[in-house]
């Protein structure tokens, strides 16, 4: 898990992590600075620090594939193919956490949720 909204594209021709901009780039940053922004421990960029110390999203957002490669993925497919404006938003650094702890994570996402669906 992970604490950031990811944005395409998530390949890159070289298939390395480097930064693979999209047509639509300042778009698919405004629509992730969108829902970081109402998110204060994700818009910080390091909320991960005990178990990803060099993990660092500046302003809690990140291009994909500057962050990992991942090729063939669905985020890039609905965009090449149905021109779907798709933004991946991981919610915390516990990939799979506890059912008490889920009211928390709604609670510090509430405000980024209707936030990013004003930006339609």
């Amino acid at each position: 898990g992970s604490l950031v909204v990811n944005y395409p594209f998530d390949d890159d021709e070289q298939g390395i992590a480097i930064y693979s901009k999209s047509p639509d780039d300042a778009v698919f940053q405004q629509l992730a600075l969108s829902y970081s922004k109402e998110n204060t421990k994700m818009y910080q960029g390091s909320p991960c620090k005990d178990m990803y110390p060099t993990e660092y999203f500046p302003h809690g957002i990140t291009n994909g594939a500057q962050w990992y490669n991942v090729p063939g993925g669905m985020q890039d497919w609905n965009y090449l193919h149905t021109n779907c404006f798709e933004v991946t938003i991981e919610l915390g650094c516990v990939k799979y956490p506890k059912a008490e702890e889920l009211p928390k994570y709604w609670e510090q996402n509430r405000r980024s949720l209707l936030q990013f669906m004003k930006q339609v």
